[in-house]
């Protein structure tokens, strides 16, 4: 390992010894982490099988395999077997914390698990008596409350599946996902409580024609605003039924839908189904070490991946989910890592510049973390170090895959030395390569996933998954078709490794995965633009991305670059994304294309990055 990557981090002797995969080793018979780490790709049906029978897995009707092969792009994961995963997400004692939330004003509030599995089983029995039925896909776009949890595990408990969109997102983008999901009920909530502000949520939940029927959920009784005459208010909707009684549903049967954006078009719409939160608890329980009673706080939402990987992760490991209701760059936020004692607190890298800026969280009690871990973005070494000094120098378990791996693919783990900003192992039970643009192997690549392995997406809603994901890609050393996915990745001595960032034209904003095209079409409505491309530009010393617009003008138009800036602003702000900030514009006489008029993207980064911020 070169003198650059240095680590910050030793795992002590007590690390050691507790951690799971310390555990799962010994059980195992395995002399190391490696030898464990090649064990489960080797033999990844005898892995899979373990894991789900370590995380007590409940399936009800089993078939004879764990996993059909047949199809080397779509392997089925229990072929056979009958199931609902939300039976294995509340197993821990009634008694125990399953849920501890702040809204940023009051006392901390505890749902037990006896009171998260009543309340799940009340919705999913209200949503049967409504008519919903298996396979139903339902709308939901609620901040992330105790409320939201039960709502989406009373969903999937019902045989329906949840079509997860953020609740940040503007009307037509929120329409977008319900067309393409085909919704036929939505569960919303009338405002958000930010600060001192309410912002609107249901309005823009109805605003398009052909949104479905609403259940409107009230931030303070009553609703405070006006519904549609086909929606109800959510006191009125819920029934009195308590007994729990999940519907069983077959392994590959959806109970998410999710998206993630593509480089053209609309955003892609990938099932998880019922083997998909193994992935996730299997992730959390290997590499985030995390053990029943732990408290794990990942500031999120249930339109982004880590909203119900957290769910999935925490509730299957028996562990507690914190939440906190209001911006977790404010300073109460960190009141709540400390009082409710979390113990693994997972974050997008520029929620700890913002942190490191204000200082905010300096003032707070963070001992009871035993460990971070940071997704969604580009990490900065510097950044990290800092954070690690929050808790009093704790390792960062850099996590990265994506919504169509259930997990990640490149990770940490806490039985190795943490370095800054790297990925110390890849994810337990999956493998990959790091290929040129002749798929001859690098040590600096384009990330191609080797499966089989439970998580990874087998089909699309509304588009073709061979086409996505496996066209051009040529085979492994084993005849296996290779998996792309876009990460481009530095390989280390040791088995570490470091993000560059995407190969392809999708960008992570804020830990938001959108892609170019969405933002260019956007912003191309402007009168006077002519044509634009959007970049990911990170600086030298890596973190999170700023977004720039290259912009040629109409012949004739005159418009300063600043002018262009609010502009291009506030048209994503009204019809994409309020979150996403355009860092720059760019003016150019034109942009540089392929032979076939592709836009070549990779050459404007490098001219951002060159000039220090502007060409």
């Amino acid at each position: 390992m070169t003198d650059e990557f240095v680590a910050a981090w030793i795992p002590s002797e007590e690390v050691l010894a507790n951690a799971n995969v310390t555990e799962v080793g010994h059980e195992l018979g395995l002399a190391d982490y490696d030898a464990l780490y090649r064990w489960s790709i080797e033999d990844r049906e005898r892995f899979w099988a373990y894991m789900m029978e370590r995380l007590s897995i409940k399936v009800g009707t089993r078939g004879e395999r764990l996993l059909d092969v047949g199809s080397p792009t779509r392997p089925v994961w229990l072929p056979g077997a009958r199931l609902n995963i939300v039976e294995s997400c509340l197993q821990a004692d009634s008694s125990a914390a399953a849920i501890v939330y702040s809204d940023g004003v009051g006392p901390l509030a505890t749902t037990t698990y006896g009171e998260l599995k009543a309340e799940a089983a009340r919705i999913a029995n209200s949503l049967t008596a409504r008519g919903i039925k298996s396979g139903d896909r339902i709308g939901v776009i609620l901040p992330m409350t105790p409320t939201a949890v039960a709502v989406y595990l009373g969903v999937i408990a019902a045989g329906a599946a949840v079509i997860c969109i953020p609740d940040s997102f503007a009307s037509d983008e929120i329409a977008t996902r319900l067309r393409i999901a085909d919704a036929v009920l939505v569960i919303t909530q009338d405002v958000i409580p930010r600060g001192s502000k309410l912002l609107p949520l249901y309005e823009r939940v109805a605003a398009s024609e052909g949104t479905p029927a609403a259940l409107v959920i009230a931030h303070h009784e009553p609703v405070s605003v006006k519904l549609r005459e086909s929606d109800l208010e959510w006191p009125g909707f819920l029934g009195s039924d308590t007994t729990f009684a999940p519907v069983m549903r077959g392994p590959q049967d959806p109970v998410s839908i999710l998206f993630s954006s593509g480089t053209t078009g609309d955003p892609k719409a990938i099932p998880w189904d019922h083997t998909t939160p193994i992935k996730c608890a299997a992730d959390g329980h290997l590499h985030q070490d995390i053990h029943e009673g732990d408290v794990v706080c990942w500031p999120t939402s249930l339109g982004w991946m880590m909203g119900p990987w957290l769910v999935f992760a925490a509730l299957i490991n028996k562990a507690t989910v914190a939440l906190y209701g209001q911006s977790p760059v404010e300073a109460e936020f960190g009141r709540l890592v400390q009082d409710a004692r979390v113990t693994m607190l997972g974050l997008v890298p520029s929620m700890v510049k913002s942190w490191r800026l204000s200082g905010c969280m300096e003032a707070f009690d963070w001992s009871g973390i035993k460990s971070f871990s940071s997704s969604g973005e580009c990490s900065n070494a510097s950044d990290m170090l800092y954070l690690m000094s929050l808790a009093g120098n704790k390792p960062v378990i850099e996590y990265c895959g994506g919504t169509e791996i259930g997990g990640a693919y490149v990770t940490g783990v806490v039985v190795k030395p943490c370095i800054p900003a790297t990925f110390n192992t890849p994810a337990l039970g999956i493998d990959f390569e790091l290929l040129d643009e002749e798929h001859a192997p690098q040590q600096t690549g384009e990330v191609f996933i080797k499966g089989p392995s439970i998580g990874l997406s087998t089909w699309l809603l509304n588009r073709d998954h061979e086409e996505v994901y496996f066209s051009g890609s040529g085979v492994d050393d084993k005849g296996t078709p290779r998996r792309k996915h876009g990460d481009e990745l530095l390989s280390l001595s040791g088995g570490y490794y470091q993000m560059l960032g995407r190969c392809d034209d999708t960008m992570n904003l804020g830990g938001i995965k959108v892609g170019c095209a969405e933002i260019e079409r956007v912003v191309g409505l402007i009168d006077g633009v002519a044509e634009t491309a959007a970049v990911a530009v990170s600086e030298s010393g890596g973190g999170p991305s700023r977004l720039v617009i290259f912009a040629v003008l109409q012949p004739g138009v005159q418009v300063s670059a600043e002018s262009l800036k609010e502009l291009m602003q506030a048209r994503i702000k009204d019809m994409l994304n309020p979150l996403f900030r355009v860092s720059e514009v760019c003016l150019v006489e034109s942009l540089p294309r392929t032979a076939s008029n592709k836009i070549m993207r990779r050459h404007l980064r490098p001219a951002v990055q060159r000039s220090g911020g502007s060409v």
